[in-house]
């Protein structure tokens, strides 16, 4: 988040609780940590929890491509693959919250995780009956697990230090989501790709030589997801397990209450409204770009899909480097000049892209990746400065604004069926506009004084 401390949910507990911990030595110690005593190694796992979901976001990225060809599909039916997905996080949203009161945020993070691995698990049954409307379930229940979890861990990790780290807490944790996005991509690349047979023609086979060719692709599908699985029960137990050691500020903050008029208050806040937006938008080019980038490779280089994998490889190389750059940058530029300028590089790098079908252009959208690097967090801060005790209910608004990843694939796929891969970009660019009148909003309504020098490390 890249606003002011008052972005922490907590904020007025919080505030109370270190105003109380200043009164003797012991609970002065407390505030002034980086955790509260006792929680390191709570707070080691819920970080692997981000990495976690890191692998999975960017694992699924590639198997539009691998579907499209397992199944012969074209590229709206293949990118149903993005809208199970995060379609879920849109649908689990609000049920997450609800679970966070019932269970609390390490209830919730254990439940996320064991939904998360019964999806991956059943990658098997779904190898097996070779549907694809089998693997997008499974799809949908692992992407639901993992927006429980999502939803849980982020506040979690607030709230096992003084709150005037949360911040930094938090940049930390989600510093690993690349970092699992670029393993995800590995495992799609290294187990998945090099055992898709793109290159056969499969009119020529007979029904039984193309069951079998589609059972043994389907196989190696399968495999990384039942990894993942193992991953998440392995956390979801050690989480479980692991004990907490009780703490009276936690126990004062509150996250459960919604203001009253909340609803009202939001509406009427025109950074966050268009900031809802801008994330919608964000989160759709973002989506767009890691699931299209193969496609774009292997159409405009004339490359193969083991090939296309190593350029995505690549451009969340440049995101995950780009990340920490504007960690840097954004202590001498404010967030919103910076989105502003990196939107409109983005602007030219996809204009380059979709005139340019060669090198350079593919260059120029795998550079896309560093452009979007700081959008998440910058919009997520930029659209929470000044809601106060809103934000608990504000941040469901731009956690569910993650719709633009199930949606846009399907728009920008069926633009590339329409024409071809390179000019399936210009959606892309829109987002890229969009987000950028954003940050021109924010430059012109926002005051210097208002938003926080250091950002936050978002994710995705």
């Amino acid at each position: 988040m890249n606003g002011k401390s008052n972005l922490n949910p907590a904020n007025s507990a919080g505030t109370e609780a270190t105003g109380t911990q200043k009164s003797t030595g012991t609970k002065k110690n407390e505030s002034g940590g980086f955790l509260y005593p006792g929680l390191l190694l709570p707070f080691v796992l819920i970080v692997s929890c981000f990495a976690a979901w890191g692998i999975s976001t960017d694992l699924t990225a590639p198997m539009v491509n691998v579907f499209s060809s397992v199944f012969d599909m074209n590229a709206f039916q293949s990118a149903l693959v993005q809208f199970a997905y995060f379609g879920a996080y849109f649908l689990l949203a609000i049920p997450a919250a609800i679970i966070n009161t019932k269970l609390g945020f390490k209830g919730g993070v254990v439940l996320g995780m064991s939904m998360a691995a019964l999806g991956a698990f059943m990658f098997f049954p779904a190898s097996q009956i070779m549907t694809y409307g089998v693997f997008l379930a499974a799809l949908f229940i692992l992407a639901g697990g993992l927006s429980i979890v999502e939803t849980s861990a982020n506040p979690y990790v607030m709230s096992l230090g003084p709150e005037k780290n949360a911040t930094r807490r938090l940049n930390f944790a989600q510093a690993f989501n690349p970092i699992g996005a670029n393993i995800g991509v590995l495992m799609a690349t290294l187990l998945v790709a090099p055992h898709i047979r793109e290159s056969v023609d499969k009119s020529g086979l007979s029904e039984d030589q193309l069951l079998e060719q589609t059972s043994q692709e389907l196989e190696k599908v399968m495999i990384p997801y039942i990894i993942l699985g193992v991953l998440y029960v392995a956390l979801a137990l050690s989480i479980f397990f692991v004990k907490v050691p009780k703490n009276k500020a936690m126990e004062e903050t509150d996250f459960s209450n919604v203001p009253k008029g909340v609803v009202g208050r939001l509406w009427n806040n025109g950074t966050y409204r268009f900031g809802v937006v801008a994330q919608f938008f964000n989160v759709a080019a973002q989506t767009c770009i890691w699931t299209f980038i193969p496609f774009y490779i292997q159409y405009t280089l004339d490359a193969d899909l083991k090939t296309a994998g190593w350029w995505l490889q690549i451009s969340l190389v440049f995101f995950l480097v780009a990340r920490f750059v504007m960690v840097w940058l954004m202590g001498k530029i404010e967030g919103r000049y910076l989105l502003t300028i990196m939107c409109g590089l983005g602007v030219v790098f996809t204009i380059i892209g979709i005139l340019s079908g060669n090198v350079l252009g593919a260059l120029c959208i795998v550079a896309l990746s560093a452009c979007i690097s700081l959008l998440f967090p910058t919009i997520y801060g930029i659209s929470l400065t000044g809601v106060g005790r809103d934000t608990k209910f504000a941040s469901s608004g731009l956690v569910m604004a993650i719709i633009g990843g199930a949606i846009a694939p399907m728009i920008q796929g069926a633009i590339q069926d329409a024409t071809n891969p390179q000019v399936g970009f210009t959606f892309v660019l829109l987002c890229f506009i969009v987000i950028g009148a954003f940050g021109l909003y924010a430059i012109k309504h926002q005051k210097s004084d208002d938003i926080e020098a250091a950002p936050t490390m978002g994710k995705k």
